[in-house]
């Protein structure tokens, strides 16, 4: 399968892998962030959470971190090599590495794996899963003794593999989910490189090295300090000043550019195109955004394609696309977009239908709050910006920018008119990443609140299909029924990934997602 994605580092340093890493030191690092809800990486969504607490756990298998741009390259973490698939492709047998400790002194085994495992794909009342939507091949999960874990499917499908590599699938202990199932929403126990040293909400982490991690000389590091800094000019502040070494999310073009000129050969840049874009979110559940005319008028108004020519020059966002990553061969091309409402071309037309709507539906001179995160890359600009659009059609729009925490909290309320969420997945993997536009019923973390039969009819035969061209017919239908038919969320631009760092840091390499290849293990410092 040839390679969806696009991945460009600018400048020297890259060959930093052929070096002997160094042992010793300690990464500042900052975290483009004030926090997250919880600590519990099955049910949170944000980077906030995965970059806080990636270090501390460890996973099944996950894509390579020598190749983390890949779709296909996936390496065994917990298991001992990758399987070969049985039973026409319904089952995945694994075996889990022994001797693997918990950074309590217990040991993992298969039951630890196969219980989180469950935990995820077949979350216990009172747990939320915030991926569990990804999993609907699953049947069941078995860990018949100490060393082995099965997947058995239900059906076949091109996505399994790939969601299996998931970064936030840590692998909890068994006996603590046993005794309190919301344990991990508060504390860090894991089996991964660095063991927990301390947490000051909305302000620092800190790990230090396990000694008895099971990849020999790894981490490089002696510890790791993660900083929680929302703002970008506090983080470049912090760069220039070598207070921190790096962010792992993503910096804007003017922010690359002024570091590259101050700090010159003292500083990198990786770039990448990036698994992540904004989404427009309506609550259906609040009025007038229950009339479907309504939705659709809020759409037309947006002019997507001179917006990313006017956006890529100040924010973290460059590309036009529909539901799929736009480097995906599942993805829509400009000209199976450009009759969605937010994808015109004439924009007078657009938004001439967009007012007749309104009109009809009793909504003219609307006004209304839309619920933001306090991130400025790119939440603010891309809300600021859609602020405006929707000026050009009579409605007035007031951004509500609050912290990650009651951000997300707001929408899983419901206490909400409109919302600026995203879709940020790990690893391309079309039909599983587009899984979060299901109904809030079926996929949590949905917060249009919506129903819609047709959309999960589609949906379910496109899982099922093992044909990629005939699985992204069914795409099309299904973006369609998404974008146009129900008007239920209409995704704006696309990120794009650039990440200058001190040239110390060796080791690491940029992926198209902000959620991958974060466990720290492989970087070094070569100072």
């Amino acid at each position: 399968m040839r390679s969806w994605i696009l991945a460009a580092a600018l400048v020297a340093g890259l060959s930093a892998h052929a070096q002997t890493p160094k042992q010793g030191g300690t990464l500042n690092y900052m975290i483009a962030a004030d926090g997250g809800p919880s600590l519990d990486g099955h049910k949170e969504t944000t980077y906030a959470v995965l970059h806080a607490t990636a270090p501390f756990y460890s996973t099944l298998i996950r894509v390579n971190p020598e190749n983390p741009s890949s779709t296909t390259d996936f390496v065994c973490d917990l298991c001992t090599e990758m399987p070969v698939p049985t039973d026409g492709g319904l089952t995945f047998r694994f075996k889990i590495r022994k001797g693997v400790k918990f950074h309590d002194g217990t040991p993992l085994t298969a039951h630890d794996v196969a219980t989180s495992w469950r935990r995820i794909v077949f979350p216990p009342a009172g747990v939320s899963s915030a991926r569990e939507a990804a999993y609907p091949m699953v049947d069941k999960i078995e860990d018949p003794d100490d060393t082995t874990v099965a997947f058995k499917l239900k059906f076949a499908t091109l996505s399994f593999m790939p969601a299996l590599a998931d970064p936030w699938a840590f692998i909890y202990s068994k006996a603590v989910l046993d005794k309190d199932q919301q344990f991990y929403e508060r504390n860090i126990m894991g089996s991964g490189p660095f063991k927990f040293a301390g947490y000051e909400i909305g302000q620092a982490i800190h790990g230090v090295r396990n000694p008895d991690y099971y990849y020999p000389g790894q981490p490089h590091l002696d510890a790791f300090n993660g900083i929680f800094a929302p703002k970008q000019q506090t983080r470049v502040d912090a760069m220039r000043a070598d207070r921190a070494a790096l962010e792992f999310r993503g910096m804007s073009p003017t922010a690359r550019d002024q570091l590259v000129k101050e700090l010159g050969d003292k500083v990198t840049v990786q770039e990448s195109d990036w698994n992540c874009g904004n989404v427009l979110t309506p609550n259906h559940k609040r009025k007038p955004f229950d009339d479907v005319r309504v939705r659709r008028a809020l759409f037309l108004a947006v002019d997507q394609w001179n917006g990313a020519k006017a956006l890529q020059k100040i924010a973290i966002v460059r590309t036009v696309g529909g539901i799929v990553f736009p480097g995906s061969p599942f993805a829509a091309t400009k000209e199976e977009l450009v009759g969605f409402p937010g994808y015109q071309i004439d924009m007078e037309k657009s938004r001439a239908e967009a007012r007749r709507l309104l009109k009809e539906a009793g909504a003219e001179g609307l006004s209304v709050e839309m619920l933001n995160r306090n991130v400025d890359q790119p939440y603010i600009i891309v809300g600021t910006w859609l602020v405006d659009e929707f000026r050009k059609i009579g409605v007035t729009v007031k951004q509500n920018i609050v912290p990650t925490g009651p951000w997300l909290e707001k929408m899983r309320a419901g206490d909400f008119e409109l919302a600026m969420e995203a879709n940020c997945q790990m690893v391309v993997n079309p039909i599983a990443d587009s899984g979060r536009y299901l109904p809030h019923e079926i996929y949590k973390e949905n917060f249009a609140y919506h129903d819609d039969p047709k959309q999960v009819e589609i949906y379910d035969r496109m899982v099922r299909e093992t044909d990629p061209a005939k699985a992204r017919v069914l795409m099309r239908e299904y973006e369609k029924q998404i974008i146009e038919v129900g008007a239920h969320q209409l995704p704006t631009l696309w990120f794009y990934r650039i990440i200058p760092m001190r040239s110390y840091v060796k080791g690491w390499k940029v992926s198209t997602s902000h959620y991958l290849n974060q466990n720290l293990a492989n970087i070094w410092l070569d100072q």
